[in-house]
């Protein structure tokens, strides 16, 4: 590889492809990430097969550096690692079975912003690892500050709002359903606090306002449904924790509005930043928020009523959907990758056929001018005597 480089020729993609196939330490999966990023940095950056990134990530599990693997899929743009679904599947069970369930849920999070939720195996995984979180009790606060930590603590709680929503778009069942209301919660409160571009900021979310709405929305679906569709009663209580923090934050915000008003002076003091335009539309939708609480509690109590809160934890019905239903998906996804590896090899032979027709026909182009070279110096040579 270095050779290649060195005489600025360009690395086809079954050289890396070889390359990835043949690390066989940790050592060589860190040398194998700068080689990557080369690629991905080169003419040939489109060419990088999905047999090879299948193989990256493999290798990182096979010798312990599944966080290199994490890295490059995380800043993918840089790397060029666009995992499919059996790939993003392998790395999510690798983390859930050492429960390590924030760093499976940083896949989750990739397989979301790559809309990369087809697989039934898939859709239940995330949902396991989501599940599996929440149950953790996250600090998932959204603050005023601008602080790095407040950055981040928004990014994530925006990030697991999305996941869980677009995730629980896929399984119209009592775990996809709940996991829709809080996602929806989730985003909403992003948005009351935030704004709504702050929501789907590098997100494939909707960009209209009402994220609250559209909660309340699933609550009100799952009350005029005649099926079994329930919501789980911890997932319930979540949003209402979550609506009463977001009034009570409303309240402490517009009494200090009050209180700066009603004293007449401006702070002129280093720390304060000049204050952003305020949306007018934003502020529409945060005036709703008594609506919103209002609606709440009577979607609540009719729930309640019809026998459709589910008392079991949202992480037990996810548990209970992995028993029951992840063993006969996976089954499916075997054959199908089975299917896949043969197509696969079937490229390698094509690639590798290719390579040696264009190996051999540039050794007989060399040939050639060599030969004419030889004839013109015995033509020159005749010349001369």
């Amino acid at each position: 590889m270095d050779r290649i480089y060195e005489k600025n020729l360009p690395v086809s993609s079954l050289t890396m492809s070889r390359f990835i196939d043949n690390i066989s330490s940790k050592e060589e999966v860190d040398q194998t990430e700068y080689y990557l990023y080369k690629f991905r940095h080169s003419p040939n950056c489109w060419y990088l097969r999905d047999w090879t990134v299948h193989s990256w990530i493999r290798q990182c599990l096979k010798y312990e550096s599944r966080e290199k693997a994490l890295h490059t899929l995380r800043n993918k743009v840089q790397y060029g690692i666009f995992p499919d679904d059996f790939t993003f599947n392998l790395l999510m069970d690798s983390y859930i079975k050492d429960k390590d369930f924030k760093s499976a849920c940083s896949v989750v999070e990739e397989v979301m912003l790559q809309e990369a939720f087809d697989l039934p195996s898939t859709q239940i995984l995330s949902l396991y690892a989501l599940g599996s979180y929440l149950a953790t009790k996250p600090q998932l606060t959204v603050s005023e500050t601008t602080t790095t930590a407040a950055a981040l603590e928004e990014a994530e709680g925006r990030a697991l709002g999305a996941s869980l929503l677009i995730c629980g778009l896929q399984q119209d069942n009592t775990s996809g359903l709940s996991a829709q209301l809080l996602g929806n919660a989730l985003l909403g409160k992003l948005e009351h606090l935030k704004g709504i571009h702050a929501v789907f900021k590098g997100m494939p979310l909707y960009w209209e306002r009402g994220y609250l709405d559209r909660a309340l929305a699933v609550m009100e679906r799952v009350a005029a449904a005649p099926g079994d569709a329930k919501l789980s009663k911890d997932t319930l209580d979540n949003v209402n924790d979550l609506l009463q923090e977001l009034s009570s934050t409303s309240t402490s915000t517009s009494a200090a509005t009050s209180d700066t008003d009603s004293s007449g002076e401006e702070s002129g003091g280093e720390e304060d930043k000049k204050a952003e335009a305020v949306d007018e539309k934003d502020e529409a939708e945060k005036a709703k928020l008594p609506q919103y609480i209002s609606r709440f509690k009577e979607l609540s109590s009719q729930l309640e009523s019809q026998g459709k809160v589910e008392a079991a934890s949202f992480q037990d019905l996810v548990t209970a959907l992995a028993q029951q239903n992840l063993a006969a998906a996976e089954t499916l996804d075997l054959e199908q990758y089975q299917s896949r590896v043969q197509a696969w090899d079937a490229e390698k032979r094509q690639l590798s056929q290719r390579e040696k027709e264009m190996r051999e026909k540039g050794a007989q182009e060399k040939r050639e001018r060599l030969a004419a070279r030889a004839a013109a110096k015995r033509k020159a040579s005749l010349s001369v005597n």
